[in-house]
Order: structure tokens, then C-alpha cells, then sequence
């Protein structure tokens, strides 16, 4: 029973991703921590890993977004290329370089950035996780 529960879960969460996929902002971040928690730890792991996924999944204001976007296009940072996927929670690989986001920007949390597959990444310095993807 416990089995068919679990197959159950990681069946909709596989039905899931292409609408995750689709979406950013807090969803994005609750429906990317859900489909890693059930991954994880099944259905209870899904809730788990959906709330804690929305908490990270809006991380800046729509005001602080275009101040980042700004920034970056204004600074000209080469895009690099990886095969996995930028997920939200997820650290980057090392040999991707991260860029500090200075002050004058006017972000509450001192992050990081890079552009990845040609996205806009918001980057925690100490640890790599992606923390926001800016489109």
C-alpha cells in the first residue's frame, strides 16, 4: 500500500513538471520544492518541500528584479553554458563564475549573480544555490 502511495506521488509529480516549468515567482519555488520533496520523501516530503519552496521562490520584489536585470545587461557578463537545468534550491556547478551584486543595486540580502543559459541568475555566494531565476 505504502508503494502504490508513493508511485501515486511521484507519478504527479512528474505530471507537475511541465507546469512548473511555466511558471516563476513563489509558484515556481512551491512547485519546484514540492516535486523535489516528493522526490525525496514522498507525498509528506511534497508539502514539506512546497512551502519551503514558495518561502525561497520570491525572493525579490518585482522593483529589486529590474534593478538586478538592469545591472546585469548594463554589465555584459558572458553567458555560460550547462547541461542541467538552473532549479531554484539547487547550488550550481563550480566552475560556473559568480559576480557580487554591489550595494548601490539596493537588494536587502547580499547575493551573487550569473547568467546561465542565458538567464539571469540571483546566486547565495556561500553556498551556490540558485536562489532566483530573473527573467
Amino acid at each position: 500500500m505504502r508503494n502504490h502511495v508513493l508511485n501515486s506521488a511521484a507519478l504527479l509529480t512528474l505530471l507537475a513538471l511541465p507546469l512548473a516549468a511555466c511558471q516563476s515567482g513563489t509558484t515556481a519555488g512551491a512547485a519546484g520544492g514540492a516535486v523535489t520533496g516528493a522526490i525525496v520523501g514522498g507525498p509528506v516530503g511534497a508539502v514539506v518541500g512546497g512551502v519551503a519552496g514558495a518561502a525561497v521562490g520570491g525572493v525579490l520584489t518585482a522593483e529589486e528584479s529590474t534593478r538586478v536585470r538592469s545591472y546585469v545587461v548594463a554589465e555584459r557578463r558572458p553567458s555560460i553554458r550547462v547541461s542541467d537545468e538552473v532549479i531554484v534550491g539547487q547550488p550550481l556547478p563550480p566552475r560556473v563564475r559568480l559576480y557580487s551584486v554591489p550595494p548601490t543595486v539596493g537588494l536587502r540580502n547580499n547575493y551573487s549573480y550569473t547568467v546561465v543559459n542565458d538567464q539571469t541568475v540571483l546566486v547565495d555566494p556561500q553556498t551556490r544555490t540558485v536562489v532566483q531565476v530573473i527573467e
